[in-house]
């Protein structure tokens, strides 16, 4: 069965290649645009079976394309929604999976569109309510959580042993003999690579001491 799709990407070379495939697979591309605003203008507009979304793009060049599709699945519940991805970002794919329903979510590297099949099937498959995640991006994220330190630097190790026992920043750079700044820099870097975003449900710091108790 045809879908109604609306896709972004800001290349308009495989933004166009990815019209030509998705049309010779019988699928119907309402709107194909190259930035955030303009996906979700063209959503709301066209009310497709399925959103496809590069996860960086303009305006913000940074994951415009991600927060689109919060947006998009905040507006309506269970929009199957696709991302593409040039590299693998471990924090993009978790907060993807976080958006609620377990039903209408794919994560796919940039590399797995030249499979044309491949990728047809994966647009059906993510439309139709399954959960698809790159072959890849799975591997990652399951050594993720067998050792979620293992991203972080032997200093940063350190900076969150301290954290764990209660130390303040400022306690941390007289043991450490660094200055505060350093150490919030550090502290910084490790709430990034612990994949810990500030969304109202727990203070970040402590639960990065918790997942530095739990392994």
């Amino acid at each position: 069965m045809p879908l109604n799709i609306v896709l972004a990407e800001d290349s308009p070379l495989l933004r166009d290649g990815l019209v030509s495939v998705l049309t010779r697979f019988g699928h119907q591309v309402s709107a194909a645009v190259g930035d955030a605003d303009a996906l979700i203008a063209a959503a709301h507009e066209h009310d497709p079976d399925i959103v496809i979304t590069d996860v960086r793009m303009p305006p913000g060049n940074a994951d415009d394309g991600l927060r689109a599709a919060v947006v998009l699945r905040g507006h309506r519940a269970g929009l199957p929604i696709l991302v593409l991805s040039q590299y693998i970002e471990q924090s993009y794919a978790t907060h993807l999976l976080d958006l609620g329903s377990e039903s209408g979510i794919g994560y796919l590297l940039k590399d797995r569109v030249s499979a044309v099949a491949h990728f047809a099937s994966t647009v059906e498959q993510v439309a139709a309510g399954a959960t698809v995640m790159d072959p890849e991006v799975v591997r990652q994220l399951l050594r993720r959580r067998q050792d979620p330190l293992r991203r972080l630097t032997p200093r940063e190790r350190e900076v969150l042993s301290l954290m764990a026992e209660g130390r303040s920043n400022a306690e941390i750079a007289r043991d450490l003999y660094v200055t505060e700044a350093a150490v919030n820099k550090h502290v910084s870097s490790i709430l990034q690579k612990l994949d810990l975003r500030l969304d109202g449900h727990g203070h970040r710091r402590v639960l990065a001491v918790l997942t530095y108790l739990r392994a």
